[in-house]
């Protein structure tokens, strides 16, 4: 019997602008709008839910403003504890983006994992922090992560992170593998233009390269006052074989559901030993330079 695991991603628009609303009131309505979207996935009976990056409030490294510090918040804290009970009511592994303050001046870019009965698992720090293109001022806002690439046994799978601009980099996403993960998850925020034409390129490679899902996340729309972009959507899950198995919209809130079968990472394991024929001890010059 196939080991089905049925998984889902949301993508969701914040209309709300920082020159008109307070982030306060911009983080609560986006806890609702989320809550209804992951009520939704229960519905439908998800058993693994990822968010996307940040996502109670706007991509707001469009900028370089202090304003946005008071966002962050301690992991574990409220936001975890309002997923908690979320994750416990549908018996769904969540796994959460968000914005998390270790001590006074120190901030990171962060993912919590919770398992189905509501129990936090642990968190992953975003590693690779961009500071490089017009509207992506992270250096600004995130310290590098100290985690390490953590891979969580929940209920239904071994899961583990890695979050947007840490999709170039295909160190990490290969110690996820050799970590075990069953399945990698994305939560991003990306817009048209320079990076659009990767979306669809490097995760399949991971995938392929590591023979395991993901599952890649990006926010929709256009986000004010900056207009950075367009958030393109096109959320989607990609099998082993590096085939994307299902996809989101472009321009829609929407949660993306796909029935995952774990066994085919040992069919295609099978067939293609890249774990096997490794030969880390001729690796050494991509840790040393």
């Amino acid at each position: 019997m196939a080991r089905l695991v049925r998984c889902g991603l949301i993508q969701a628009r914040c209309e709300w602008s920082p020159e008109s609303t307070p982030l306060e009131k911009i983080k609560a309505a986006m806890l609702r709008k989320h809550e209804r979207l992951i009520h939704a996935a229960g519905r439908k009976r998800v058993q693994i839910l990822c968010l996307q990056e940040l996502f109670y409030g706007p991509y707001f490294c469009a900028e370089q403003d202090v304003r946005w510090y008071p966002l962050a918040e301690p992991v574990p804290g409220p936001t975890v504890r309002w997923a908690q009970k979320l994750a416990k009511k549908y018996k769904m592994v969540m796994v959460v983006p968000l914005y998390e303050v270790e001590l006074a001046g120190v901030y990171y870019n962060t993912a919590a994992v919770i398992d189905a009965n509501g129990h936090y698992l642990g968190k992953y720090r975003k590693h690779h922090i961009p500071h490089c293109h017009p509207g992506f001022w992270e250096k600004f806002y995130f310290t590098p992560g100290n985690t390490g690439y953590p891979v969580f046994s929940t209920r239904y799978a071994k899961v583990g992170v890695y979050i947007c601009y840490d999709r170039h980099f295909p160190e990490g996403a290969r110690v996820l593998g050799l970590n075990g993960a069953e399945m990698v998850f994305n939560p991003s925020a990306t817009v048209a233009g320079l990076s659009e034409y990767l979306w669809e390129l490097e995760q399949p490679a991971h995938a392929v390269a590591n023979a395991y899902f993901i599952g890649a996340i990006n926010r929709v729309g256009h986000e004010q006052p900056w207009d950075i972009g367009e958030f393109y959507g096109k959320s989607y899950f990609c099998d082993p074989r590096g085939k994307i198995i299902a996809q989101a919209s472009r321009d829609k809130d929407e949660v993306l559901v796909a029935d995952l079968d774990l066994d085919l990472i040992q069919q295609v394991r099978s067939t293609w030993q890249f774990y096997r024929d490794r030969r880390p001890e001729t690796y050494e010059a991509v840790a040393n330079t």
